[in-house]
């Protein structure tokens, strides 16, 4: 599977300043600005947790972050809260039910990679494993990392991502490419991209 590499995150490709108070992303949209205040960037753990935001970014993939955050809901729904288990048994029949249903974005490749990657994660925990050490024993190990000014500074991909998206393509999981999974290292805390001038550097978050 070939990943773009643009429309990557939920941040406007800009090299231009952001205006002095604004958000990294999100002001005007009350949906997007939520979640950029209350998630973006905060640690997240969790089985079915991290499962649905790499799923998530999965079906990001050549779009924008709005239209998924937008179909989260539904998403949710159809995927049964995105409990490992539940997803892990679906079959060709929901796969094809899932294609029906406008609420959410109906890909087959991504569709089937979120029941593959379900498989694989239950088989992670056959092993005595979870998704929770191994995403996590990729974060980086940088504590003076300096803030991003521009969007411009912030990459699309890092050493770390690309040893997370060979890992777990190694364990059997599809839509995991280190552009999508910067992604998700982003929307999970294991890096903190908020630029500088950005309010949530200064403002406490839940």
């Amino acid at each position: 599977m070939t990943e773009t590499t643009t429309d990557r995150t939920d941040q406007p490709p800009t090299s231009l300043p952001p205006q002095a108070g604004a958000r990294c992303f999100g002001d005007g949209d009350p949906l997007y600005e939520a979640y950029h205040d209350t998630e973006w960037g905060l640690p997240v753990h969790g089985e079915a947790e991290l499962f649905e935001r790499i799923a998530l970014e999965g079906f990001q993939s050549g779009l924008s972050w709005i239209t998924v955050l937008r179909k989260r809901p539904a998403f949710r729904e159809v995927f049964h809260g995105f409990d490992p288990a539940a997803v892990a048994a679906f079959t060709e029949r929901d796969v094809e039910r899932l294609l029906t249903d406008a609420r959410i974005i109906r890909n087959r490749m991504k569709i089937e990679a979120t029941v593959v990657n379900a498989r694989a994660l239950t088989a992670l925990h056959g092993q005595g494993r979870t998704l929770d050490e191994l995403f996590w024993s990729f974060a980086p190990d940088d504590p003076g990392r300096e803030r991003p000014a521009l969007w411009a500074d912030v990459p699309a991909q890092t050493g770390e991502s690309k040893a997370l998206s060979k890992a777990l393509k190694k364990e059997g999981f599809r839509f995991v490419g280190p552009t999508t999974m910067y992604a998700a290292m982003q929307a999970c805390g294991l890096v903190d991209d908020h630029l500088s001038t950005c309010p949530a550097v200064t403002t406490p978050r839940p």
